[in-house]
């Protein structure tokens, strides 16, 4: 690629390496400001387009299926089309990870299409994350129009009629992993007709199958795959993902059997020019403690949306929120409005929650022109067909670089033209590293998923669910399920959950399922209901582990777009009481936590620190909440009374001499402030290692810990029994500081800000911090494992 990337980027410096037009849509979104030698734009990349690769249609496709193709425009497929079809119609599991728009549904679809028209028996599965997915399928399956294929989706919103005419008549279930959870598999008996004649399996964005969510999902195919053997089936799996690190052994730990890897993208390419721009610095000191604030990345994509629309570019800008992408459309409509009212109807907003008619409306209006500009959040990310966008904002780095290029993946799809893709850093610590060191961004391959399916927590409720379905045998226990299932089984029959027999393990009520009560969208401890107190009408659940710090009474809590009051909390009975309205303030929870090692699974000394993984019980409580108003201001601090919460997870740690640290210039008093920048930090820069958000773990930093006996910094999953996240940073964790430390030091504020050590989510309010120090913390670990080869020690069965 050709790449045009100085520390301050300017129009002069990047214009001889840019299209014409990138340089004229730059110019519209920033005016002045490109050519500012400290303007807001860091780097600008130029990707080239590429044309695309085809194969002849396959010896063995029908002709009315071609023809079907033929007739949508799809005269002959993509190479890597091919390739998938042909490993999936020999049999062999494989998982095809390419580019968006690619045509991964072509995929997949070629051969499970082949079967049932061949077969007029076969039946196949498709499953997707979301039921909008799967509806746009269905949609594309029906405009084939091919005979007999009789697709039907089965979900939550599935009438009685309809989920029995799709058990008794539907050939292509399209479908979710919800309702295969807790509708067919608890009722396997039922659709044994249909499991018998099961010739495929499809996984569609099987990349989003992650963290807790993927364990949970790993579990369900496996409880799916030993339904299907019980009626004498073994369906070929097909998985289709975003481009992701090592995609077969990440697709094999997610199926739980061996999958292909197909990565060679034939399809063609658009070219691309690429900006990574930081927002401006407000003109006061308006952050928490007087730290300094960026320009908000909503606001500012909104900007850059009106303006692109002005332009007559068609452009999406994703937002990370629903709210997010509400109010970033109507900003956007009225600065349009302000300069051309009769173009302000063609902007609009998308995202989930709109009825199907409307969400399709939306979208052909996008693609045909008749609407210029789109807000969305992530929902316009997976599997939906927009195609040959001028433009496309990205507004907060959303998580992942597969996400990323996801949605990068909008601008440019019919390689028309050169289109442009604008990244608009959010005030954190991920997004400000990113846009100085794209290479981190642009020059990096695409992480690895990180799912843990042996975890207990997880694994336990899904060994009862297994045991309902058939009882478990020995013989497929391990292989299936894994060498901790043993013991987590054991530990179900000691607690009257499971009954042993000679035969196996059974599930010992013939009344109730226990699929209703495990909710694989959730960590495991449960949920807790949100009420609306005037009506009764249920609005939504959260996490119980979360739901002290996010729904105590008196927290303004924001949900579909909407804002409400709390009125009571009742952890007992899992239920939250609101009422609709917006106070004008916002809630932030205030804690104390504590923290305690189980188990040092490994532990390795370099010299004055030592670094360790393993077992950690974290105990919180929220002690009082803040009331802030619209600038940040705190109105009030409101005492709480709640109990304790206890979370067993997973944690990396390191821990330092005290005396390393006095001999790099850190006082016994600065080293409490110092260890807490040090793990806000690092915690905002684990994304870029790990798939996870920095809200799916926590920390904990401490001058003196009892486990350890020195100054400690702990980065732990905040899921019960880990959700793989502390593993990978231990297993990364010289790049993973060494990112940590070069953020900090990059930084241009003074003493710390939302870019580099504050965190949004810090139960003490950001004090005391002490950037300086955390600098200095980090310069003492990274020399000692630079500098240390390392000694592993043997990790005992409980603290050191």
């Amino acid at each position: 690629m050709t790449v045009s990337r100085v520390e301050r980027a300017t129009v002069q410096a990047c214009a001889p390496h840019l299209p014409d037009r990138a340089v004229r849509l730059l110019r519209r979104v920033a005016g002045g400001a490109l050519d500012e030698a400290d303007g807001p734009l860091r780097h600008v990349v130029h990707l080239p387009g590429r044309t695309g690769a085809v194969s002849p249609w396959p010896d063995w496709t029908p002709p009315a299926l071609r023809a079907a193709y033929v007739d949508r425009g799809i005269p002959a497929p993509w190479t890597h089309q091919v390739e998938v079809a042909e490993l999936a119609r020999a049999g062999t599991d494989v998982v095809v990870a390419t580019g968006t728009a690619s045509g991964k549904s072509l995929a997949y679809q070629l051969p499970v299409l082949t079967a049932l028209l061949e077969d007029p028996r076969a039946t196949a599965l498709y499953l997707a994350p979301t039921k909008a997915l799967a509806a746009d399928q269905l949609r594309v399956l029906e405009e084939l129009g091919l005979p007999d294929v009789r697709p039907a989706a089965l979900d939550g919103d599935s009438s009685a009629d309809a989920r029995d005419w799709a058990c008794w008549h539907g050939r292509w279930i399209l479908s979710n992993p919800d309702m295969l959870h807790r509708s067919v598999l608890p009722r396997h008996g039922r659709w044994a007709h249909w499991f018998r004649r099961l010739r495929y399996v499809v996984v569609d964005e099987c990349h989003t199958y992650r963290g807790v969510f993927g364990s949970h999902v790993a579990l369900v195919l496996r409880r799916l795959m030993r339904v299907c053997a019980r009626y004498g089936a073994r369906p070929t799996v097909v998985l289709a993902s975003a481009t992701v690190a090592d995609p077969a052994a990440f697709a094999s730990r997610l199926v739980g059997r061996q999958v292909a890897a197909v990565t060679c993208d034939g399809s063609p390419q658009a070219a691309r020019t690429v900006a990574l721009w930081e927002p401006p610095l407000l003109p006061a000191d308006d952050g928490e403690n007087g730290a300094p604030a960026r320009r908000g990345a909503g606001a500012e994509a909104a900007r850059m949306l009106a303006d692109l629309v002005l332009e007559g570019a068609r452009t999406i800008a994703f937002l990370r929120s629903r709210n997010g992408a509400e109010i970033a459309a109507l900003g956007a409509r009225r600065r349009v409005a302000d300069v051309d009212p009769d173009l302000a109807d063609r902007v609009d907003a998308y995202r989930g929650g709109y009825l199907p008619e409307d969400r399709r409306a939306l979208e052909a209006a996008l693609t045909d022109g008749r609407l210029l500009g789109l807000a969305s959040t992530n929902a316009l990310e997976l599997g939906v067909d927009i195609v040959g966008l001028d433009a496309v904002i990205v507004a907060g780095f959303p998580g992942t670089r597969a996400s990323f290029w996801q949605q990068a993946g909008r601008a440019g799809r019919d390689a028309r033209s050169d289109s442009l893709v604008v990244l608009v850093a959010a005030d954190d610590p991920m997004d400000t590293y990113l846009v100085h060191h794209p290479d981190a961004l642009l020059g990096a391959p695409v992480e690895g998923c990180v799912l843990d399916p042996a975890n207990p927590y997880l694994l336990g409720p899904h060994l009862a669910c297994a045991a309902a379905e058939l009882p478990i045998t020995d013989d497929e226990l391990v292989p299936l399920f894994g060498e901790r299932a043993p013991e987590v089984l054991d530990e179900l029959v000691a607690d009257g959950v499971l009954r042993r027999r000679p035969t196996g393990w059974y599930w010992p009520s013939t009344q109730e399922q226990p699929a209703a009560y495990v909710d694989i969208r959730g960590s495991g401890a449960g949920q807790v209901t949100l009420v609306e107190e005037s009506t009764g009408r249920v609005l939504g659940t959260v996490d119980r582990t979360s739901a002290p710090a996010t729904v105590h009474a008196g927290a303004v809590h924001l949900l579909r777009g909407e804002t409400y009051l709390v009125e009571r909390l009742d952890l007992d009975s899992g239920v939250a009481f609101v009422q609709s309205g917006d106070p004008g303030y916002r809630t932030v929870a205030r804690s104390v936590t504590q923290l305690g090692v189980r188990e040092v699974r490994c532990a390795r000394e370099h010299g004055p620190v030592r670094i360790s993984f393993g077992d950690v019980d974290v105990c919180t409580r929220v002690v009082a909440y803040q009331r802030r108003g619209p600038d940040g201001a705190v109105l009030a601090t409101v005492p709480l009374d709640l109990p304790e919460q206890t979370l067993t997870t997973r944690a990396v740690w390191y821990d330092l001499d005290p005396a390393a640290l006095r001999a790099a210039g850190l006082a016994a008093g600065r080293v409490p402030a110092a260890l807490h920048a040090a793990e806000h930090a690092a915690i905002g820069l684990l994304p870029l290692f790990a798939i996870c958000d920095r809200w799916d773990v926590g920390g904990l930093s401490t001058a003196t810990h009892p486990d350890t006996g020195r100054p400690t910094v702990f980065v732990h999953d905040g899921h019960p029994g880990g959700a793989g996240f502390a593993e990978r940073g231990h297993a990364v964790i010289a790049d993973w500081l060494t990112a940590t430390r070069r953020a900090i030091a990059e930084c241009s504020c003074r003493a710390g800000c939302p870019s580099c050590v504050q965190s949004p989510k810090c139960g003490n309010g950001n004090a005391p911090l002490d950037k300086e120090g955390a600098a200095a913390v980090l310069d003492v670990v990274l020399a000692a494992i630079r500098e240390h080869p390392g000694r592993d020690i043997a990790g005992p069965s409980s603290p050191e």
